[in-house]
């Protein structure tokens, strides 16, 4: 059994590599601010794509996806305008936000990915 830090990075590593493969670059991981922290941020063509990935052993406690509520998108919306005034290269690039959901293997390890595009507006 993987500890819950140790799931969350392994999720995030697999995500990442999944979003690289569809042809995504890497701008920003686990970018911090005072208003939270985002996940990913990838370039998919000209779109600035905010991703938060979401892993959960459990399904008892609900799906990953079901867990991004109107509490977690408004972090992640304020966290985006922050990165956003943070570096001027990407003030004007279109942006979407993504969910990467995972669920875990018999194993504990995340095997189920869902990759959910726009999954929400701002």
């Amino acid at each position: 059994m993987m500890k819950r830090q140790d799931s969350g990075q392994a999720a995030e590593r697999l995500a990442r590599a999944h979003l690289e493969q569809q042809g995504l670059q890497l701008v920003a991981q686990n970018w911090h601010c005072r208003r939270g922290e985002l996940d990913l941020v990838m370039l998919d063509g000209s779109s600035l794509v905010f991703v938060e990935v979401r892993y959960r052993q459990h399904k008892g406690w609900g799906g990953a996806l079901e867990s991004i509520d109107a509490r977690k998108r408004a972090k992640l919306i304020l966290a985006a305008e922050q990165f956003l005034h943070s570096d001027a290269r990407w003030r004007n690039h279109a942006c979407r936000f993504d969910v990467v959901a995972l669920a875990s293997g018999a194993d504990g390890k995340p095997c189920t990915l869902n990759w959910l595009k726009n999954a929400f507006d701002c």
